[in-house]
């Protein structure tokens, strides 16, 4: 039987756009096992950060068809699956939609596992979710951040 695996995530932004960065924390239930990643990008959104930290903690799941229990604080990511408006943007060609990269990506590993998300309320004493607000905006910071080459290509050409 395949243990639960739960993986706790945030993103954040200083300005969206502007530098951000994101944070997980995944865990498998009735272990020991738990793993902290962050990272920070030079200029991007709040939402690709959300998303990306999902996408990030799935590709670490190395294993096909795992439980999986995602906790986000975002309603962008929760409304878009669980109201099944991703797979109608899919149908569409993602026409007119924002970070098509990222939900492509997203969608590639999806159906890999049994998946379940839970929304948490932001800032709201989620000791996990605090905590993973804390790594994002801290990863947002770092002296080297990372480029968003999809993101900048796409958005940074609109300011010149």
């Amino acid at each position: 039987m395949n243990k639960k695996i739960h993986i706790y995530t945030d993103g954040s932004s200083k300005g969206n756009p502007g530098p951000g960065g994101y944070a997980i924390f995944i865990e498998i239930s009735g272990t020991s096992y738990w793993k902290i990643i962050s990272e920070g990008f030079r200029y991007t959104t709040n939402n690709r950060m959300e998303l990306l930290a999902i996408i990030v903690g799935l590709e670490k799941i190395t294993k096909k068809k795992q439980n999986i229990i995602i906790f986000t604080d975002s309603k962008y990511i929760i409304n878009s699956i669980q109201k099944n408006w991703i797979f109608k943007w899919k149908k569409n060609n993602f026409k007119k939609k924002k970070n098509v990269d990222l939900w492509i990506r997203f969608l590639n590993l999806f159906h890999k596992h049994f998946i379940i998300f839970q929304w948490v309320k932001g800032h709201s004493l989620h000791y996990i979710n605090d905590y993973c607000d804390r790594l994002s905006v801290e990863a947002s910071k770092n002296k080297k951040l990372k480029i968003d080459h999809v993101y900048e290509k796409e958005n940074l050409k609109k300011t010149i």
